[in-house]
């Protein structure tokens, strides 16, 4: 398939493109963007955004576009902490994963089936959440004026 040819050539540039030298260690444009605190990790979660959208719009199935977006959110939510998001970015590698998640998908038949189960847990955890925030609200409401 032509597209995952261009999703593949992608992630190798934002994942794999640059090798250190003497070593086996490769990275990509992910991490050297990422260099730059908050900015670059903001434009990279974009990019890993906008990827997984596209792969979703080629009939990825609910559980492929939840593992793929699960490896964005982590990729980002280290992302951001100096020093160890940039190490992570060189190790794990998310946009790579979610280009081999959907060609197992394609070509293998695997990580198939429907997400909705995901999606009912964020909802009730969001839910909970909310709730939780509220309790809290009130009782320190009730301490600052009793």
């Amino acid at each position: 398939m032509k597209d995952i040819e261009w999703l593949d050539k992608l992630a190798d540039f934002l994942d794999n493109r640059f090798r250190i030298p003497f070593t086996k260690v490769r990275f990509g444009m992910d991490a050297v963007i990422g260099l730059v605190p908050y900015a670059g990790d903001l434009l990279t979660f974009a990019v890993s955004g906008l990827l997984v959208i596209f792969m979703a719009r080629k009939g990825a199935s609910g559980m492929v576009a939840v593992k793929m977006v699960g490896n964005v959110v982590l990729d980002t939510a280290i992302g951001v902490v100096p020093l160890l998001g940039d190490l992570l970015d060189i190790r794990y590698k998310a946009n790579y994963r979610n280009v081999q998640l959907l060609k197992q998908h394609y070509e293998e038949g695997k990580h198939g089936g429907s997400a909705w189960w995901v999606l009912i847990l964020l909802l009730v955890a969001v839910v909970g959440i909310l709730f939780f925030s509220i309790y809290i609200t009130g009782k320190v409401i009730y301490w600052l004026f009793s």
